[in-house]
């Protein structure tokens, strides 16, 4: 099995991990580092939208049916940004809360995917070459992690779409934004 820094490589060359197709398209890798070009942040798909609810400004409404995430910032009024949800079989709804925030986070799979998808590393290094993108937020129900994520992406193109476990994927640009703007033990609301 090849390490880790290597097959993070070997995917953002165009392989494929975690049923994500990685891409690289913006700047290149310093000459002669043996790494790929660094992956592309992604365009912003947030906007100012109406929004009735009864839920606080800080909250965080996710409609998986819309793709869509939603930031409460006024009465009325939130932040949409678009997203990729569960595909078949792994939806979920709920309450749960942001336990914890990380910039450029590693990713260590679980080992239920792990089981569904043995070429898996345990883990990838934190750092840009990561499948998790820029930033992750981290979820809890009952002070328990659920081991989904409202994270980043290295393929914009894949925001969007039902086609991950469970978690929420922005582009990097959007996830940066909605990680400066959301504070740890927001509430989050899954529908």
């Amino acid at each position: 099995m090849p390490s880790a820094r290597r097959f993070a490589a070997m995917h953002l060359a165009g392989a494929c991990l975690a049923g994500l197709t990685l891409v690289s398209a913006c700047g290149l890798a310093e000459a002669g580092s043996g790494l790929p070009p660094l992956p592309a942040m992604g365009p912003s798909l947030r906007k100012a939208v109406a929004f009735p609810t009864n839920e606080q400004p800080g909250t965080i409404i996710i409609r998986k049916n819309e793709k869509a995430l939603y930031l409460v910032t006024a009465p009325g009024q939130a932040l949409r940004y678009q997203i990729s949800v569960g595909r078949d079989g792994f939806g979920w709804t709920g309450t749960v809360k942001v336990a914890s925030k990380t910039e450029w986070p590693e990713w260590r799979p679980p080992k239920e995917m792990r089981a569904r998808q043995p070429e898996l590393p345990a883990m990838v290094p934190a750092g840009p070459y990561n499948p998790l993108g820029a930033r992750a937020l981290y979820l809890s129900r009952d002070g328990r992690d659920t081991l989904y994520r409202i994270h980043g992406t290295n393929d914009p193109k894949g925001v969007g779409f039902d086609g991950t476990s469970g978690c929420f994927r922005l582009t990097n640009t959007d996830v940066i934004d909605l990680f400066k703007r959301v504070a740890v033990g927001a509430k989050v609301v899954v529908e």
